[in-house]
């Protein structure tokens, strides 16, 4: 794809999650405070009501990141998912709470909640890049210039062997390269 066009794509995706993002997290964050406030006992400050929407709104963010970093290190992600479970079963009883009692109601309410939601998943499961998928090479064959048959003679064999290639960012570096806390030098042969 032309990098001109995937520019303009990213810079349209940023700016329409941003606008979704802050439209959905506004409704929702709103909903949260009104339901926190309604029930809340007479005298409590109004910035109770968002304390508690962004506790209540942002844990399944964070919940979803750990999940992400924990499968990544191969990790047990049983608490953050039901972490992530919970929190979001909470966030949408805030939505609904605050709706009329009708079915239509309920949905309209609850859409802010779920939009919110669906970007934090679109936003975080992204492809990855072309790069970080392609598999390193953890051993180099050196080919032998002579092949012999093997011994079925059907498919020819090499005589080389895999050597392990090193590791990218890994330098060999020779022993009289470092020096012992007493001054010496560390040499390869053993001295005594």
């Amino acid at each position: 794809m032309n990098t001109s066009a995937a520019r303009v794509e990213s810079v349209a995706l940023a700016v329409i999650l941003t606008v979704v993002a802050v439209a959905a997290g506004w409704a929702s964050f709103t909903h949260v405070h009104d339901w926190t406030m309604r029930h809340a006992p007479a005298g409590t400050p109004d910035a109770f009501g968002w304390v508690n929407a962004v506790i209540s709104e942002l844990v399944p963010v964070a919940a979803f990141l750990t999940i992400r970093r924990r499968r990544r290190a191969g990790q047990s992600v049983g608490y953050p998912l039901a972490l992530l479970i919970a929190s979001a079963a909470l966030s949408l009883a805030a939505q609904l709470a605050v709706a009329q009692p009708s079915p239509s109601s309920w949905l309209l309410s609850a859409v802010p909640a779920l939009a919110f939601m669906a970007l934090v998943k679109l936003v975080f499961t992204g492809a990855t890049p072309p790069d970080a998928a392609a598999p390193t090479p953890t051993t180099s064959a050196t080919p032998s210039a002579t092949t012999e048959p093997s011994a079925d003679g059907l498919t020819p064999t090499s005589q080389a062997a895999a050597t392990p290639a090193s590791p990218a960012g890994l330098v060999p570096v020779p022993p009289t390269a470092f020096t012992r806390l007493n001054g010496t030098r560390v040499t390869p042969e053993v001295t005594r």
